[in-house]
């Protein structure tokens, strides 16, 4: 009987860890939280291939203070300008207003912020705010899970705090965006939950899209990815995003791979 109620035990613990695993997108943030009073640890690495290669290396803590609220911050190195070098800062704040939760279904709302520091020139018009730009950006989210599928919509604006003499002569470097994307993840397997060792694997497809107020130019990237979880603890993220259509000048997040490892660990908060 004890036995019993251990297994089921064990079961509960991993099902409130892995029942949102596919709400986990790659390229951007659901409205759902991390558990509250846990502390997640990620690094990831993303970059492009051409005309050279260029990567640039992200280190985050992340702290589920409560259900509704939790904190990322980010530290941005890269080579982008030639030399691998420290580029700057980012703080990230998400508060979950709206929990409208059901037996295998929920429908999630939340408002998010950042604010970011960077020590690059402004060389394209488009808007990064973790690693190429210094700026705010602020938004809602709007997440609908149905079983084993995920649905996500957000819809933001950001606006940059840079020095117009870092920027080049002729360039065009707005100082405003309109942030848009719609996601979805699949929880392919376990086909069954039956105990937290059991590891995830989810399919994402996102697309995400910038407008820039001012002239109207805009672009639409679509971006696939594959994640793996194990142990309800460990992520593994591997996805590329790629421009479907647009006219945004010099971006840097064009064709993009992003691979990622975190780390989670649970009621360790007071």
């Amino acid at each position: 009987m004890i036995k019993k109620i251990i297994a089921f035990a064990l079961i509960i613990f991993g099902a409130n860890h892995l029942v949102y695993a596919q709400e986990l997108y790659v390229f951007t943030e659901p409205a759902s939280n991390m558990p509250s009073k846990s502390i997640g640890m990620r690094l990831t690495n993303e970059g492009f291939f051409s005309p050279d290669f260029r990567s640039r290396s992200v280190g985050e803590v992340m702290v589920g203070f409560n259900k509704n609220l939790m904190f990322h911050v980010q530290g941005f190195l890269s080579d982008m300008d030639g030399k691998y070098r420290l580029e700057g800062g980012s703080l990230y704040a998400k508060y979950r207003f709206l929990s409208l939760d059901e037996a295998q279904s929920h429908f999630r709302g939340a408002a998010y912020g950042r604010i970011s520091t960077s020590k690059r020139p402004a060389y394209t018009e488009d808007i990064n705010l973790e690693g190429d730009n210094s700026g705010w950006q602020g938004g809602l989210i709007f997440t609908q899970l149905i079983h084993k599928l995920a649905l996500s919509a957000t819809l933001g604006y950001s606006q940059t705090f840079e020095d117009k003499s870092k920027q080049l002569i002729g360039m065009p470097t707005p100082d405003k965006m309109l942030n848009y994307s719609l996601s979805s993840g699949y929880l392919v397997l376990p086909f069954v939950y039956k105990n937290y060792n059991q590891p995830n694997f989810n399919l994402y497809l996102e697309v995400l899209g910038k407008t820039n107020p001012t002239n109207g130019n805009s672009y639409l990237d679509l971006a696939p990815a594959v994640q793996v979880i194990l142990n309800s603890r460990t992520r593994i993220d591997l996805g590329y995003r790629f421009q479907a259509t647009g006219n945004v000048q010099n971006r840097y997040l064009k064709n993009m791979y992003l691979a990622r490892v975190e780390f989670n660990f649970f009621n360790v908060l007071k």
